[in-house]
């Protein structure tokens, strides 16, 4: 399977950091990353706060995405990214200051978004 066709479908925020502060848990637990095989949506309740296109490619020490904002808060920016999957997680971690990070972590000081997801299963 490609990772476009394993990135599908609607992932779940189950915990996330941003520059090395921990997100709470009543803000995650509402956003939603809906991919698609080339684009994007970040749900917020029941409101799209993101949308845009994506690319994947390959690093030396890591598999990239680099997101690119079409509408919404990150509208005409440019975003790297690195991604993995382990298990039925996804993490990834965003460089919001368009710079690509160098490991899956969060630090102070440091403009990344490290988000780990758990894919919705379908609605039935």
């Amino acid at each position: 399977m490609s990772d476009h066709a394993a990135l599908a479908g609607i992932w779940q925020i189950e915990s996330a950091e941003l520059s090395g502060e921990k997100m709470p848990d009543l803000v995650t637990h509402k956003i939603e990353l809906h991919l698609t095989a080339d684009t994007y949506a970040v749900h917020f309740g029941s409101d799209i706060a993101d949308q845009g296109t994506f690319v994947l490619g390959d690093h030396p020490s890591a598999k990239t995405l680099t997101l690119t904002g079409v509408a919404g808060t990150n509208a005409g920016r440019t975003i790297p990214a690195i991604y993995r999957f382990a298990g039925e997680h996804l993490h990834v971690c965003y460089g919001l200051d368009g710079t690509a990070p160098g490991a899956f972590a969060s630090q102070a000081g440091a403009a990344h978004f490290l988000a780990i997801y758990r894919r919705k299963p379908p609605a039935s």
